[in-house]
């Protein structure tokens, strides 16, 4: 190689190398940039960023049963190691409190921080950036002027380096991340467009119900992918369809069972449990009627998804044979659902609605076992409706029921009623036993003041 082609080609990295630090290291816009001539204060807009903080749940991350509201430590656990939720209150050494409205935008909807660091999206930007910018300048005054401020440094993530690099994340945003803003979509009525920003943005569904790719991305970001939503495992617990998915998802749901399971936390079908339960006892059951409805719209317009299955459960009475005295013995797990499990949610597998949630024909027992594995060995939360506990949870079974037991219970429920869920493997129930803790039997009621 000549010296002049050397040259050229150092020349040429060095452009790369400067566009890439350019890319990498450029912050993003903000609409807000100039400072803002408005009232940022007032009582009116205070209000509304508590009620945008609500219907982002941005208290069940950022916040501890034993913190006070918004200090951080909620520890998350990824496939690449663990990493803590942040001080955002507006204490000026370890919080937000330095931020200006440009500074919090820029986190909240784009992923970096005042600093420049970028945040992980264990942080559900990729959710927020569909915020408007109304509601951003709401929470911003919210957080600065409602949230009292606490002096709690944050914790340092414990991925290894070098995954702990946070540079790459601008290539992730650039490949995983639509930085369209929420538009009404034409031919939708107005009950409709609040539904998808709600689930699309603020409320970011999506987090936990989109299945994720090799990059752990969501699949799909809004009612245009079929992948939006379509249930997916999530840390011990699988969080199934919100689409029109006959098993797999809220095909037999009415839009008042989807309101009523909202607002109140159950319904015929199903009682709110695992991740779910957060999310009601911090954030649905504060949302407006009008809103919760227009959720349930726009849910029920939803197709179904990719994890969707043909035939529709329907209930097989046959299962009661099986129940008979002389029968039970035949059938592995039978004995042990008459002596665990059907005082309360029937011989006929019915439940005892909107109480206690049936098992036929329940989601869970038709799709990923992780769910139903979780529950039975570690039983649920208390659910918080109106400032009331509930009074009837699900106990964990993980002291009273080996292994081999809770197998062979959990395969004849998935089997039973004309339930169709894939047959549990016994090191499944191993697994989850040894890394997941029985649900707290306090109630737990995060403050947001």
């Amino acid at each position: 190689m000549t010296k002049r082609k050397l040259a050229a080609a150092v020349l040429l990295i060095m452009l790369i190398a400067a566009a890439v630090m350019w890319f990498v290291l450029r912050p993003p816009q903000s609409a807000f940039e100039q400072p803002f001539s408005g009232d940022t204060a007032s009582a009116e807009l205070i209000g509304k960023g508590e009620y945008a903080a609500r219907v982002s749940d941005c208290v069940a991350c950022h916040s501890t049963p034993e913190s006070a509201p918004f200090a951080g430590g909620l520890k998350f656990a990824t496939p690449v190691g663990d990493i803590y939720a942040t001080n955002i209150t507006p204490d000026k050494e370890t919080g937000i409190g330095n931020y200006t409205l440009a500074d919090f935008d820029k986190a909240v909807r784009h992923g970096v921080a005042k600093d420049g660091h970028r945040l992980y999206p264990a942080m559900p930007y990729p959710s927020y950036i569909k915020l408007n910018d109304d509601d951003v300048r709401a929470l911003y005054a919210y957080f600065m002027h409602s949230v009292k401020p606490v002096k709690q440094p944050n914790r340092e993530s414990e991925i290894p380096w070098p995954l702990n690099m946070r540079w790459p994340m601008a290539f992730w945003n650039l490949l995983f991340v639509d930085p369209a803003p929420s538009t009404s979509r034409p031919g939708e009525n107005a009950a409709w467009n609040r539904g998808a920003y709600i689930v699309e943005g603020p409320g970011h569904c999506g987090s936990c119900h989109t299945p994720r790719g090799l990059a752990f991305n969501e699949k799909g970001l809004s009612a245009d992918s079929k992948y939006y939503l379509a249930g997916a495992l999530l840390d011990g617990w699988y969080a199934p369809s919100l689409r029109g998915d006959a098993n797999t998802g809220l095909g037999r749901w009415s839009e008042e069972d989807i309101y009523s399971f909202l607002k109140t936390g159950r319904n015929e079908h199903s009682v709110v449990f695992g991740s779910m339960t957060e999310a009601f006892n911090n954030s649905t059951q504060y949302m407006s009627d009008d809103d919760l409805r227009a959720i349930a719209l726009y849910l029920k317009s939803l197709p179904p998804g990719v994890n969707s299955t043909d035939d529709s459960w329907k209930y097989d009475s046959s299962t009661a044979s099986k129940l008979t005295v002389s029968e039970r013995s035949k059938h592995p797990g039978a004995q042990t659902f008459i002596a665990r499990c059907s005082s309360c949610h029937g011989v006929d597998g019915r439940g005892q609605a909107p109480w206690i949630p049936p098992l036929a024909g329940a989601t869970s027992m038709l799709v990923n076992e992780a769910s139903a594995i979780n529950i039975t060995l570690n039983g649920s939360d208390r659910i918080v409706a109106g400032g009331k506990p509930d009074a009837y949870r699900m106990p964990p079974f993980r002291k009273q029921l080996s292994d081999k037991e809770m197998t062979d219970v959990l395969n004849f429920v998935r089997s039973s009623w004309g339930n169709t869920g894939e047959k549990v493997k016994q090191e499944s129930v191993t697994e989850l036993r040894e890394r997941t803790d029985p649900a707290s039997s306090n109630v737990i009621i995060l403050q947001m003041r």
